[in-house]
């Protein structure tokens, strides 16, 4: 078995990952907008997009598996960049480094990517917060009822008639 399909499936979740970028990168306009529609189909392709990609991991898994099993090596604790370091050369080799390291690339972007839309997404629900805040007065704000003081409490003490009299 060649490293070639390894480099295809690897190839192949890094346009997955770039697609996800892209998906990603719409979900900060929508969340700019505050349209909660669009949201929701982005993040249904996010979800579609993130099963491909567990799919094709573990069929990557699986290939670097049968390749160390083929050349006798331990399969079990073997990865890419140990494929790398210490059982390729060639062309074999570089294509498999650019493979990598385009994928690294992309999910370096993706991470900065979904922390800004976890920023943005923090951001709307403390504006919610706030606004629910001004638009509920809390309890301690409701002056409906008894007011329990200390002059309150005297007056109802007292009788309706002097006894003294």
């Amino acid at each position: 078995m060649s490293v070639q399909s390894i480099i295809d499936t690897l190839q192949k979740i890094a346009q997955l990952h770039q697609s996800l970028l892209n998906i990603s990168e719409m979900k900060t306009d929508v969340l700019k907008k505050g349209d909660t529609d669009e949201l929701q189909k982005l993040l249904k392709q996010e979800q579609k997009h993130a099963q491909a990609i567990n799919q094709l991991e573990n069929a990557r898994l699986g290939l670097v598996e049968k390749w160390g099993r083929e050349k006798g090596i331990d399969s079990s604790s073997l990865t890419v960049s140990e494929m790398l370091d210490n059982h390729l050369e060639g062309p074999e080799k570089r294509d498999l480094e650019d493979v990598t390291v385009q994928l690294a690339e992309v999910l370096v972007k993706l991470k900065q990517q979904e922390d800004l839309n976890q920023q943005l997404t923090q951001q709307s629900l403390q504006f919610i917060q706030l606004s629910m805040d001004m638009i509920n007065p809390g309890i301690k704000n409701i002056n409906y009822g008894v007011k329990h003081t200390k002059q309150a409490s005297q007056t109802s003490n007292r009788s309706v008639f002097d006894s003294k009299a």
